[in-house]
Parts: structure tokens; C-alpha cells; sequence
């Protein structure tokens, strides 16, 4: 309980910071502590578990050396096994697939033959040998035909198996090669074996694809001891190697010995079952020692790249959580300015209602009194500034009417506080919002051209919000752009989205600076901005359902493209 108590203690003293405010120093101590518990969880566990690896590995090293050196052993068997049976299939379809009186025509026989050798490899001659033991047919380097093999033991033994294959032997041919005989059954009286004979170069290749160390040896015996194949320390071909066999094991196996030399050796074996072969691998007991040391080096490398992977991580990811908690705490403080500037908003959408409806009774009044001295003036001929009269009365109501939409827009764009959702012609939104900046685009001389396409489908969506995001991107073309500069408004539709874009020959945008427009209190306008314009919209517009993207080039212009989809959105504007 004191240890768990003392660690508590210790962790909650790590885990304190500066809570207040946003200082470098709050973060810094967070970036420590986390640090230093990372460190603490991560590397005891793994300084632990190479303790128990170095343990455990070497109570299984033994285990884990032999392990591969048997399963060399049973590779390189099969590799033998399927040698020799390809040959044996290949003698025996002969014996089986060609009559005697095809096989003894000795012309039939030397075509075959030379099939074999291209198609298998290995064989060296071919031979029929009749019941008598007589050869009668032969192909092949040497002078065979007629030769009686009656009273040889191979020969005696194929009639019985029917199937035989020797040991390695020189013979008179003074070389290293095997017999491969298969006896066909009598057929009409007629009984006949055909024998090929096999060098065993193949045996060699076998051997030292192995791939064994310099000091390590592996060969083929019988079970006499005698070498089929040639040994590196041992002796060569039909020497019999100086050690006793070990027991019959026709799985690999691993045993230690000592040979006369003096070494210390690690002896693998397996058995073949047919022939009676037997292959070895020597391996010196040095060269298995040498592995642990080297894996000892590997462990020790393996322990302080880990180290050294978790430092990195823990400090990457330490710095990846601090950073991220910072944003979240920058972001939370744009939230509650933005949600100032929001009400701030409201209050003016309020107060601009409030003037509209003020404005709006007075223009009503003068609009009807107006009206009423126009239709008095109409039905007096007889006055004598009559005309005079009319015309000013005319200018009146115009100037009403202008009031009138004046206030109309104002209190349209008063409506973007409360969401209402209606069936609307984004021409007509466009040409609402440039109602609003007639009179500057007028003052600095600003070309504003529309290219409103008249057959745009209407869409779903809040008008005083579109009418926000319009003006405040109007706003930011109407700022880049210089006295007698050009702004282009067009509209356009594709398969899925009705577009708007805003098109300016401004200053342009920086690709640095692209990457932040949306960002809140980013501004480039050091003096007057605040920063919300292009936040708040891009917030409405994905709000509506709708994606905004920019493009820019320093120098040449800024285009902002609003994609609305034409499908509804269900609770756009809520």
C-alpha cells in the first residue's frame, strides 16, 4: 500500500500544470510530465521483457539451432527422393509402355534413349536384358550387347521386387554411378528388365546446395559407412567414413560426437527407406556458439534501437497531443469570439429591423399622400402648373420606391439571424446582395459584370444566409481589387450542383495564405479586419450543405466558387 501510495503521489505531481490561460510555459510543463510518464510505462516493460528473452532463450537455444539443421536435412532427402523416383518412373514407363519387339530393335532403343537424356538428364546408357539375363538390346558409350548379368545379385533381386536401385560403384566404366533396373511381368511367355545407369553428378549438386558454412561437412553413405558421395574431411567416393553409424532414424535427427580428429561435432542424420542411404551434416560445435554470441550482438542492438524508437515516439506523440490540445484551446476561444461576434450580429439584424419598419410607416404615409395629390392633379385640367406638378409627384413616389427597397434589402438581410428555408432563384440572391454595393462599385469606378445563367434550377436554402455569404465574399473581391478594377459574377449548373462564382483581378492570394483564409482571426487586413468574414461563411456554406474552394494567384486575381447541391438538404439552416 506505501509503494501504491507513493506512486500516486508521484504521478499526480507529474500530472499537475498550469491550468490557466495559455502561456508557453502551461504547455511546456504538460509536454514534460507526459513525456516523462510515457517513458516510464513504455521502457520498464521493455528493459523487463529483454531480461526474460535473454533467459528463455538460452534454455531453448539447443532447440532453436537444430531446428533449422533438421529441416535442411529433410529438404535436401526429398531433393534425393524426388531425383531418383523421376528416374525410376521414367525406366520403369519404358519397361511398361514399349514392347519386347520395339525394345530389342536397338534403333527404337537409341531414340528413346536420347529422349530420356533431354527430356530427365543423368542417364548414361539403356539396356534390355531378356529372362535369361542376357542383354540383347543396348544404347549407350559402351560395348554391352550380349553381356550375361543371370548371375548377379541386382539381377536376381529385380525379378523378385521389380524394381531395384544400386548403391553408388565405379564398375569398368571408373566412374561414381548408380543402376536403376525395372522387371516387366511375363507377357506371352516373355519376360524382360530394362536397366539405365545414372552418374551421380546430380548427388554432388544436391550436396552443395545446401549451402553449408566453410567449416561444416554433409555427404551420403550407405549403411555400411561407405561414401556415395565425397566428404570434405573424410575421404571420397567408397571410402568408409571414420566414425560409427549412428542409429536408424528415418526423421532427421541431431546427435553430438567426436570425430577422430578431435573435433567436437554436431551430427545430423536422416535414413532413406529405399535405397539404403544415409545423409550426414557435421557442423563443429564452435560454429553453433558462434550464433549465440552473434545473437546476443542482435539482442543488445535490437534493446537500443527500441530505446531509442520510443524516445522518438513518445516525444513525437508528446508533441503531437500538446499541440493538438493547444489548437482545441485556440479553437475553443475563437468559438466564444465567435459566438460574441454572432451576437453582436444579431443585435444589429435587430436594430436594422427596427430602423426598416421605422423608415417603412413615414414612406408609407408619404407614398399614399402622394398618390392621392397625383389623382387630384389628374382630374383638375384647369391648373395651371398641372404638368409641372405631376413631374414632381413623379419623383416623389420614385424616390419612395427606392426607400422602399432600400429598407426591403435591409430587412431581408436583417432575417439572416432567424432561419427560414424557402424555395429560391439564386439570381435573384445575387442580385438582392450587389443592391447593397451599387453605390461603392459606382464611387471606385468597379466593373461589375454578371453572367447569371437564366435557367438555373431553384434550389432549397435560407435566403438571409445566402445573402451573408454573398455579401461577405463580395466584400473580400471588392477589397482586393484596386479603383477601376473588375469583379464577375456568374452562375452556372452541372449533373449534381448549381455553382456560384465570385471572380476578381485583385492582388491575390499566396498559396501560404490560401491555406489559412478559413481559418478564424486570419486576416490579412492588419489595420481593420477581424478575421471572421471568410470563417463564418465557410461555416454557413458547409452548413447549407454547400462546398466552398478558392482559387489564387498573386498578382492575377482571386476566384471563390460556392458548389450547392441540387438535391435538398434536409435541416439546412437549422
Amino acid at each position: 500500500m506505501g509503494l501504491a501510495n507513493w506512486f500516486r503521489q508521484r504521478a499526480g505531481s507529474l500530472l499537475r500544470f498550469p491550468s490557466e490561460g495559455s502561456s508557453p510555459e502551461r504547455y511546456s510543463i504538460l509536454r514534460r510530465n507526459m513525456m516523462i510518464m510515457m517513458l516510464v510505462v513504455t521502457i520498464v516493460p521493455l528493459c523487463l521483457m529483454a531480461a526474460v528473452n535473454y533467459v528463455e532463450y538460452q534454455k531453448a537455444l539447443k532447440a532453436e539451432i537444430l531446428s533449422p539443421l533438421k529441416a535442411l536435412l529433410n529438404k535436401t532427402k526429398h531433393s534425393f527422393e524426388l531425383f531418383l523416383t523421376e528416374r525410376t518412373s521414367a525406366v520403369s514407363f519404358i519397361a511398361s509402355a514399349y514392347p519386347y519387339s520395339e525394345l530389342e530393335r536397338e534403333a527404337n532403343l537409341a531414340r528413346i534413349f536420347t529422349v530420356m537424356r533431354e527430356e530427365f538428364g543423368g542417364f548414361v546408357d539403356l539396356g534390355l536384358i531378356d529372362d535369361n539375363g542376357i542383354q540383347v538390346s543396348y544404347s549407350g558409350p559402351y560395348q554391352l550387347r550380349g553381356k550375361d548379368y543371370s548371375e548377379q545379385t541386382w539381377f536376381q533381386e529385380v525379378q523378385l521386387r521389380g524394381v531395384y536401385t544400386s548403391e553408388v560403384f565405379l564398375g569398368y566404366r571408373h566412374f561414381p554411378h548408380i543402376v536403376i533396373a525395372v522387371h516387366h511381368p511375363c507377357d506371352s511367355s516373355r519376360c524382360w528388365t530394362v536397366r539405365a545407369t545414372i552418374n551421380t553428378e546430380k548427388f554432388d549438386t544436391l550436396i552443395a546446395s545446401m549451402g553449408l558454412e566453410p567449416e561444416s561437412d554433409a555427404f551420403l553413405v550407405n549403411r555400411d559407412g561407405i561414401l556415395q558421395t565425397p566428404s570434405k574431411y573424410y575421404g571420397k567416393v567408397l571410402d568408409t567414413i571414420p566414425m560409427p553409424m549412428p542409429p536408424v532414424s528415418f526423421t532427421p535427427n541431431v546427435v553430438e560426437l567426436t570425430d577422430p580428429a578431435g573435433r567436437d561435432l554436431m551430427q545430423g542424420y536422416v535414413h532413406f527407406i529405399s535405397p539404403a542411404y544415409v545423409l550426414m551434416v557435421l557442423k563443429p560445435k564452435t560454429e553453433v556458439l558462434k550464433n549465440w554470441y552473434a545473437l546476443k550482438s542482435e539482442i543488445l542492438f535490437l534493446f537500443v534501437t527500441g530505446v531509442v524508437s520510443v524516445f522518438f515516439l513518445v516525444f513525437t506523440l508528446t508533441n503531437l497531443l500538446v499541440k493538438r490540445v493547444q489548437e482545441s484551446d485556440e479553437k475553443r476561444e475563437a468559438a466564444f469570439r465567435e459566438m460574441e461576434h454572432t451576437h453582436k450580429l444579431s443585435s444589429i439584424g435587430r436594430l436594422a429591423a427596427g430602423v426598416a419598419h421605422e423608415i417603412n410607416n413615414p414612406l408609407a404615409i408619404i407614398n399614399e399622400k402622394t398618390g392621392l395629390m397625383k389623382d387630384l392633379l389628374q382630374f383638375t385640367e384647369d391648373f395651371p402648373q398641372r404638368e409641372k406638378f405631376l413631374g414632381l409627384v413623379e419623383a416623389i413616389l420614385k424616390s419612395v420606391n427606392r426607400c422602399r427597397g432600400v429598407t426591403h434589402r435591409l430587412l431581408g438581410f436583417a432575417k439572416r439571424m432567424e432561419v427560414s428555408v424557402e424555395i429560391l432563384d439564386i439570381n435573384d440572391v445575387v442580385r438582392e446582395v450587389l443592391g447593397f454595393l451599387e453605390k461603392e462599385a459606382l464611387y471606385r469606378n468597379i466593373e461589375v459584370i454578371l453572367e447569371l445563367k437564366e435557367d438555373v434550377p431553384r434550389i432549397s436554402s435560407d435566403r438571409g444566409q445566402l445573402q451573408q455569404v454573398f455579401l461577405n465574399i463580395l466584400n473580400n473581391s471588392f477589397a482586393a481589387v484596386e479603383d477601376g478594377g473588375k469583379v464577375t459574377v456568374r452562375t452556372w449548373d452541372d449533373r449534381t450542383y448549381l455553382n456560384v462564382a465570385f471572380e476578381d483581378n485583385g492582388c491575390g492570394m499566396s498559396e501560404e495564405t490560401q491555406k489559412h483564409i478559413f481559418e478564424p482571426f486570419f486576416t490579412t487586413k492588419k489595420t481593420h479586419g477581424t478575421g471572421l468574414g471568410l470563417s463564418i461563411t465557410y461555416g454557413i456554406v458547409r452548413k447549407l450543405g454547400g462546398q466552398l474552394e478558392v482559387k489564387s494567384q498573386e498578382g492575377i486575381g482571386t476566384t471563390f466558387t460556392i458548389h450547392f447541391s441540387k438535391t435538398p438538404v434536409s435541416g439546412q439552416g437549422d
